[in-house]
């Protein structure tokens, strides 16, 4: 089917680049120095910002930035010299306060989390009624700990703050890391009562009802999460253990199947304020794949821009980049920027595959099937790499070549779902019917909400050439499921107009394939009208279709 093709085109493309070992996770801007002591002078390291010592403030080791960008550097070098020159007028706290808490933000979007704490302490010591400074430390130690003062400082920040949404999904977010989710349930509770549109909210609620085994509650809220943050895929694996203890074990095993790691945060304006702070090439390549993640392409394709800028040869920021501009629809700009990244590290197995991804959605596959080889040779475990070669070999007419490589990507990943898919596909282009039926069904048991496998499994239920694989009346039921959950599509109508007829119910399969004819008209697709008008002279005659799908639409 090319809506399949397309789809699978879509979700590898974007998921080489923004996961796997093409992800850079933001890295420290250099090893963090010893943790500075309860004075001004103990366990400062010779990068230490002191103090006067009548001030009793603490020392602030700062990071050794020799390896660093050069911007890096300087918003370093701006940002301590702002407290020198302040110290030098101690009496003026709010400007020495202020000047503090900056250079703490940019220790802290670099991970140099104790002088980080050091910066954030000297700040609220100055200014105590200030509720950011609080807020920031509490952040530092949910990600350094301890977390019991992760729950002092954000408890503080609340007490100045108590109707803000994003100090309070933290607090509880902490209480339930402590193991707490008494504690935990008012805060959540709090918040949705401020915004029942935050993701961010109902991830806590629903991960404090799983802890309560509350299971029903845990669903409720975080199927919610999934409605308003799809990408979120940190969501699964909690989900998943609601299904588990609400017994419903098949819908378990199919989000424990796509479990990640991408949790909801809430809207936060002063953590973005640090997050958004490095100007680093690995700050922006974070920032744009977190774009990526979300779907927010352009956004994304600016964060690259922005990175290049400073390191203008590294290969996952081209890379990446061509990911953006290939899904704002910029195909040549994504080839110029992956056919770079070759040039220069013909390494880079994952410019090979995006260039092989954007072919074999064309159709090129006498170009798209050397370019996945390559990426095999250079990275011979990149599985979605052998699942494109998979498809790409099936569609260009060499079916049983492909099995093979389905079955070394199941044999690493046993339930991926394109490889399942495309395993079964491969076998409907062989002939092999009975074993389609059967490869599919087992992946709609892992995946029932995946429409690709359970549209599959319904076209051949309905209209497979052998009698023993056809089943109208399951068939019926994955359409109407498909129905339920999917806008109506001219393939989905087909779909159903093949089901109808497989069911004997001619005159409804009939006034459904003129619907969707009608439909294909206004789109102005001669080919696909010719197919339809095919299947609707059978149904006219009370003959059911015997074809599942096309050449053309197998390619």
């Amino acid at each position: 089917m090319r809506s399949l093709a397309a789809e699978t085109a879509f979700l590898a493309l974007v998921s080489a680049a923004a996961c796997g070992s093409d992800t850079h996770r933001e890295a420290p801007a250099a090893a963090a120095p010893a943790a500075p002591g309860s004075d001004a002078t103990s366990n400062a390291g010779p990068g230490s910002l002191q103090a006067p010592a009548d001030l009793g403030l603490r020392a602030v080791p700062m990071p050794d930035l020799h390896s660093s960008d050069a911007s890096v550097r300087e918003q370093f070098a701006s940002r301590r010299a702002t407290v020198e020159v302040a110290l030098q007028q101690p009496t003026a706290r709010p400007a020495l306060a202020h000047a503090y808490g900056e250079l703490g933000k940019i220790l802290h979007a670099a991970t140099a989390f104790e002088g980080a704490e050091a910066s954030y302490l000297n700040a609220h010591q100055l200014a105590s009624d200030d509720p950011r400074w609080p807020y920031y430390l509490g952040h530092v130690y949910r990600t350094k700990g301890p977390l019991d003062k992760a729950a002092e400082w954000f408890e503080k920040a609340r007490q100045r703050l108590p109707n803000d949404l994003a100090i309070t999904v933290w607090l509880g977010d902490v209480y339930l890391a402590q193991g707490r989710p008494d504690a935990a349930e008012p805060l959540f509770g709090k918040a949705l009562s401020m915004s029942d549109g935050s993701a961010a909210a109902h991830f806590g609620a629903g991960r404090t009802a799983l802890a309560r085994r509350d299971y029903a509650a845990a669903v409720r809220h975080l199927e919610r999460t999934q409605t308003l943050e799809p990408a979120a895929t940190g969501v699964h694996y909690p989900l998943a253990m609601a299904y588990r203890g609400r017994g419903d074990l098949a819908k378990a095993e199919a989000e424990l199947a796509i479990k990640g790691d991408l949790e909801p945060r809430p809207s936060d304006p002063l953590m973005q304020a640090v997050d958004t702070l490095l100007q680093s090439a690995e700050a922006y390549n974070v920032r744009g794949g977190a774009e990526l993640s979300a779907g927010n392409w352009a956004a994304a394709a600016d964060q690259f821009r922005k990175g290049l800028a400073i390191r203008p040869t590294d290969p996952s920021l081209r890379h990446r980049l061509g990911t953006a501009l290939a899904q704002v629809g910029d195909g040549p700009g994504a080839v110029a920027a992956w056919e770079q990244v070759v040039r220069t590290h013909p390494e880079y197995a994952r410019a090979y595959f995006s260039l092989g991804v954007l072919s074999a959605d064309s159709q090129r596959y006498d170009i798209a099937i050397p370019n996945f080889e390559t990426a095999l040779k250079n990275e011979p475990g990149f599985v979605q790499a052998r699942v494109q070669l998979g498809w790409a070999l099936a569609r260009s007419g060499r079916p049983g070549e492909s099995l093979a490589h389905f079955d070394q990507a199941l044999a690493l990943e046993p339930t991926h779902a394109e490889a399942l898919s495309g395993y079964g596909m491969a076998l409907i282009r062989l002939g092999r019917y009975k074993d389609a039926r059967d490869r599919l069904s087992g992946a709609a048991k892992l995946y029932p909400d995946q429409p690709m496998i359970t549209h599959a499994l319904a076209r051949l239920l309905s209209a497979a050439p052998e009698a023993s694989v056809r089943d109208g009346r399951q068939a019926k039921a994955l359409v109407d499921r498909l129905i339920a959950k999917e806008s109506q599509s001219l393939e989905l109508g087909e779909t159903t107009a093949m089901m109808l007829a497989e069911l004997g119910e001619f005159a409804q399969a009939t006034s459904v394939q003129r619907s969707v004819i009608e439909g294909a008209e206004r789109l102005k697709l001669p080919t696909v009208v010719a197919r339809l008008n095919a299947n609707l002279q059978r149904y006219e005659r009370r003959e059911p279709c015997r074809v599942p799908f096309t050449e053309d639409e197998l390619r």
